[in-house]
């Protein structure tokens, strides 16, 4: 196992979405770890929140395994053009997209590029999330309410219909989901909520696109060392983040990646309806 930070971290905070260089420590993607084996060779795939942490590791490895991969993301350029970086060291072609997920056209954009610069889609990781953290429901706005609905279901919504009529038999889909749809943190309400309902859908859409050959599974992580951590949470839990699962430390984008790469290796071909926990120890059920 190696030897990966443990809490107390430095006090920090950052305005959202936060960026991957002003973190201390700075997290592991696997940028000097991971090691392909050709599994998703000329594979194309679709990541949303692909700038940093979940995604850029995704994007690491999947690139590493033989996948050329369009990075979406909100507006951290900087981070985008890192993991485009590394995309492109790994030899595999890499399209950085910008805007916003709450638009159902930006979202139809997304998949209508894969399509023409990629010439396809084999792969939808739906990753991207907003969250914000509140410790009475008097705080949370409409707004707010609505915003986290719209990037964190909503828009999983629009990519998967967008990208089904161009995805052949053997192509998949990967949602993330997060611990919080088994045991919500109730300061995370409406993230926790939307956790849930992306739960459900992976469920329901895995039987809804079993006669076209589709996959759909989720990957529900436990506490996970990105930016969304210092942008959205109080500066105590980011002192502490992680130190509530059995390894008592928060698990580095890097030690997720393996679990996304083996739902989309096509010999993963009779899993579908799966949710693959990555806890750090703590019972997903």
């Amino acid at each position: 196992m190696l030897d990966y930070p443990r809490p107390p971290f430095a006090e920090q905070k950052q305005p959202v979405p936060g960026i991957t260089d002003a973190m201390t420590p700075v997290p592991d993607h696997g940028e000097k770890s991971y090691k392909g084996n050709n599994r998703l060779n000329g594979k194309k795939a679709v990541i949303t929140g692909a700038d940093s942490g979940i995604g850029r590791a995704v994007a690491v490895a999947f690139a590493r395994e033989g996948a050329d991969v369009l990075i979406s993301y909100l507006n951290e350029d900087r981070d985008a053009r890192e993991t485009e970086r590394l995309v492109k060291d790994a030899g595999r072609k890499a399209i950085l997209v910008p805007g916003d997920l709450k638009e159902a056209n930006h979202c139809r954009a997304i998949i209508a590029k894969a399509v023409s610069e990629l010439g396809g889609v084999d792969i939808l990781v739906n990753n991207a999330a907003h969250q914000a953290t509140f410790k009475s429901i008097e705080d949370i706005s409409d707004e707010e309410w609505e915003l986290t609905f719209k990037v964190n279901i909503h828009a999983m919504f629009y990519l998967t219909k967008a990208a089904v009529p161009h995805m052949k038999p053997g192509s998949c889909i990967i949602n993330t989901a997060s611990i919080n749809s088994d045991t919500p943190n109730p300061t995370l309400l409406a993230y926790a909520t939307t956790k849930g309902a992306i739960h459900n859908f992976t469920a329901g859409l895995a039987q809804l696109l079993a006669d076209k050959g589709i996959r759909a599974n989720a990957v529900a992580p436990g506490p996970i060392w990105t930016p969304l951590i210092p942008s959205t949470m109080p500066a105590e839990a980011v002192e502490s983040f992680g130190k509530q699962v059995p390894m008592k430390r928060p698990g580095q984008p890097a030690e997720l990646a393996t679990a996304y790469v083996m739902l989309a290796d096509p010999l993963s071909s009779y899993v579908s309806g799966a949710t693959i926990a990555v806890t750090g120890g703590k019972p997903f059920l």
